[in-house]
């Protein structure tokens, strides 16, 4: 990783709010700061983060990385999706910091800030010797 890479790393460590940490890394990146270690965001467990990052999850962001959609509605579009469906998830994925959206006139563009994406739920308290919660 090179230090002009923004990197997202997406975990489990049930110790963390997924919510504020994503937060605070898209609030870095949109205000121009530089990150020194990736951006995370952590799962109290691994369903909770695969209800989050799944297949659609995974195409939603390909598109908006790759077609550079200009609105929720031309991303549904692109997916196949009904763009009410589509409008919640990637309302779940900026409130976890994973996207942000830009006023584009009256329509909002996803943005994906980031270089790569690491999903890895085999992280901290899953079998690395931490004491297990009863």
């Amino acid at each position: 990783m090179t230090d002009n890479t923004n990197v997202l790393l997406v975990t489990v460590d049930s110790e963390t709010n997924p919510y504020e940490e994503g937060l605070e890394a898209i609030q870095q990146l949109t205000e121009g700061e530089s990150i020194d270690q990736p951006a995370t965001v952590r799962f109290p467990n691994e369903s909770q983060l695969t209800e989050v990052f799944n297949e659609r999850t995974y195409t939603l962001l390909r598109v908006i990385r790759d077609e550079a959609p200009e609105s929720i509605r031309e991303t549904a579009r692109l997916v196949g999706r009904d763009k009410k469906n589509v409008y919640q998830e990637l309302t779940t994925l900026e409130a976890l910091g994973v996207i942000r959206f830009e006023e584009v006139g009256r329509a909002k563009r996803p943005v994906f800030p980031y270089d790569e994406l690491i999903v890895t739920p085999l992280a901290r308290g899953s079998g690395d010797g931490a004491a297990a919660a009863p």
